[in-house]
């Protein structure tokens, strides 16, 4: 059992989380069933899908889960809608599914650039939309989505993802003024570099380690579960009058 603070207010909330299957998404699928909410995740990975299930075997009647590609509009919205019937509704939408693609500028071709749009911006601006309708009628909820330091710092062979990631920026001001007058609050994530084990398997080397620690103001290494508990608190009503933010964890690396 996690020894995450308790939010009364996440208890029965139905959630759904996008690229939920590892990574950071996993960890935020733990942290929420643990809260005792229901909890819909989609990924375009099975297998990991599954696992994930497995490891959570205990919370099978608060899970609920389907392969999706999200550059798949139809898919995407259809995921989301037989979710919230299966839940009964939906409280909050994250939008963590991302790819941080890296290609030189000079070699993004027109499909490298349309494919990097669609999965990590393109997806969450459909996702808010088909969530709208039924957060409008229950008069509340919360749309998280997930940007990234990236969008701050603007480092080389990423402009791809750097732009997208930029864009949730703006994309998320502009919700919580379009949203906010339902009672839907919209906020932005942007973690730093975080110790997923992709992360650590494709692309951290004892050098570029070194190259973080010195620039981070804590010395240590950002747990997928740390970004989980910042999800849960601006998913919970302690949070009732945040919205149009984006909130930064890196451990002071920006």
């Amino acid at each position: 059992m996690s020894t995450s603070t308790q939010y009364l207010s996440l208890r029965n909330k139905r959630i759904f989380i996008t690229g939920g299957a590892s990574g950071i998404g996993a960890a935020m699928v733990r942290a929420f069933v643990e809260q005792g909410a229901y909890v819909a995740f989609i990924d375009i990975n099975e297998e990991a899908g599954q696992l994930l299930l497995e490891k959570l075997s205990s919370f099978h009647q608060q899970l609920w889960f389907q392969v999706v590609d999200v550059t798949v509009q139809p898919e995407l919205t259809h995921a989301i809608a037989s979710a919230t019937e299966a839940l009964g509704g939906m409280d909050v939408l994250i939008n963590n599914v991302a790819n941080d693609m890296r290609h030189r500028p000079q070699d993004v071709s027109p499909q490298d650039w349309q494919s990097c749009m669609q999965i990590n911006l393109d997806a969450a601006f459909y996702a808010a939309q088909a969530v709208f309708e039924q957060m409008r009628k229950q008069k509340s909820g919360v749309i998280l989505n997930f940007s990234s330091i990236n969008a701050l710092i603007g480092p080389k062979n990423m402009v791809g993802y750097t732009t997208a990631k930029a864009g949730l920026i703006g994309m998320t001001k502009s919700l919580a003024k379009d949203y906010g007058r339902y009672n839907i609050r919209v906020n932005a994530i942007l973690p730093g570099w975080i110790a997923t084990d992709k992360q650590l398997a494709s692309y951290l080397s004892e050098r570029q380690e070194k190259q973080w620690m010195a620039a981070m103001a804590i010395k240590k290494r950002i747990a997928p579960s740390e970004v989980a508990k910042l999800a849960m608190f601006l998913s919970s009503d302690d949070s009732e009058m945040i919205t149009g933010q984006s909130i930064t964890i890196d451990g002071g690396r920006t």
